[in-house]
């Protein structure tokens, strides 16, 4: 028998080379990017300090390739009345230029990924094979998404185009992303109103421009031809901004309570439970999960996401348990000592009786119970004092 196992692993250079990378990851290599494996992707997880380039975003301008994320565009004369059926939002009324947060869930009410609708702006009319609307989803469930999809597009006069491998998206996002990128759009950019998107030229490439992002911060997001992405990324970088990388953005998102896929959301959770309900309509349309949606609903959510606040300086993690007395109320779903803060937090999943704002529970940090208290949803809001 031979003593060569049979099926070896392969080398680490075969397994990087098997990752998918985005139009920036040379730029990312050559300039001292930590390079990560994330949802199949070679992703800088960061460049230098995690806390410098989280307080640049707070402070000042940074750059994030997010790349990754999957682009979706959809077109056909039925485009808006097919993401209406597999949408927990409304999308009929959406205006020209206009961007909506929803949910895609299974028929069990379960949460398949948390999406950004775009209603392109344009006249659609004046091409009948242009999109007519995009939607961004997570680089995670983008084969997830696209084959869920394909069930329903049979029933609608849609095609579905997934784009991603064609372009690029870069966020800025901070208090001075919108000064720094206005002299580089060619069009007014103060006008541009959050959650709405516009084509523009920006420092020479053509670009869908949104102001959207994962921050908790202000700025915008471009997505470009991929050919265009480093030109775009280095202008931005000689304008004043600095690059960031995903552990800044997971650290960002958290201040904001931003729900994030795998952690605050899967198919075990529903949008009641995940605190989101602001992102379904239920009068007068159907959409996929509805019937499950509503009946928890109607039912009481058997568990709710919170926000903790912890003593001390030790960050909760995933997984962790979540106690009130002697009892298990919950776990924690996302965890990190606050940079922008200075104080541990976490988000979590407990049950309503345990969810009161101000109600005193306790963390179970590999053994050590560390107080906690629930805490109003999100811990930083900018502008706030």
């Amino acid at each position: 028998m031979s003593a060569t196992p049979p099926n070896p692993a392969p080398p680490a250079a075969q397994l990087a080379a098997k990752l998918a990378e985005t139009p920036l990851h040379g730029w990312h290599a050559a300039n001292g990017g930590r390079m990560v494996d994330f949802a199949g992707w070679s992703m800088p997880v960061q460049y230098g300090s995690i806390i410098d380039e989280h307080h640049a975003t707070r402070r000042d301008v940074a750059l994030f390739d997010v790349s990754h994320m999957g682009r979706l565009e959809f077109v056909g004369a039925e485009a808006a009345e097919f993401l209406d059926r597999v949408v927990t939002r409304r999308v009929l009324d959406m205006a020209p230029g206009q961007i909506r947060y929803g949910l895609v869930c299974n028929d069990a009410g379960g949460i398949l990924d948390d999406v950004l609708v775009y209603r392109l702006p344009g006249d659609p009319n004046l091409n009948d094979d242009a999109p007519t609307f995009a939607m961004v989803v997570n680089a995670s469930n983008r084969t997830k998404i696209v084959t869920h999809f394909k069930q329903y597009v049979p029933h609608f006069a849609v095609k579905l185009l997934d784009v991603t491998a064609k372009t690029g998206m870069i966020a800025v996002q901070g208090p001075r992303a919108i000064e720094l990128l206005d002299p580089l759009v060619d069009f007014e950019l103060t006008s541009l109103r959050y959650y709405n998107c516009r084509y523009g030229q920006v420092a020479g490439k053509s670009c869908l421009v949104s102001r959207t992002g994962y921050t908790g911060e202000d700025g915008c997001e471009l997505i470009c031809e991929a050919a265009a992405a480093e030109h775009l990324w280095t202008t931005l970088l000689k304008s004043g901004a600095r690059p960031a990388g995903l552990a800044a953005r997971d650290t960002l998102r958290l201040e904001a309570a931003m729900p994030l896929y795998g952690h605050e959301l899967s198919e075990a959770i529903n949008p009641v439970q995940a605190g989101l309900s602001f992102a379904l309509t239920f009068a007068d349309r159907d959409f996929v999960g509805r019937d499950a949606i509503l009946a928890a609903k109607n039912s009481g959510p058997s568990k709710v996401r919170v926000g903790l606040q912890l003593e001390g300086k030790r960050a909760p993690r995933e997984g962790y348990r979540v106690l009130q007395g002697a009892e298990e109320v919950g776990v924690v779903t996302s965890g990190t000592f606050s940079p922008t803060l200075e104080y541990p937090i976490a988000m979590a999943l407990v049950k309503p009786t345990a969810a009161a704002i101000g109600a005193k529970l306790a963390v179970d940090l590999r053994g050590t119970e560390l107080p906690a208290v629930v805490t109003p949803l999100p811990f930083y809001q900018r502008g706030a004092k």
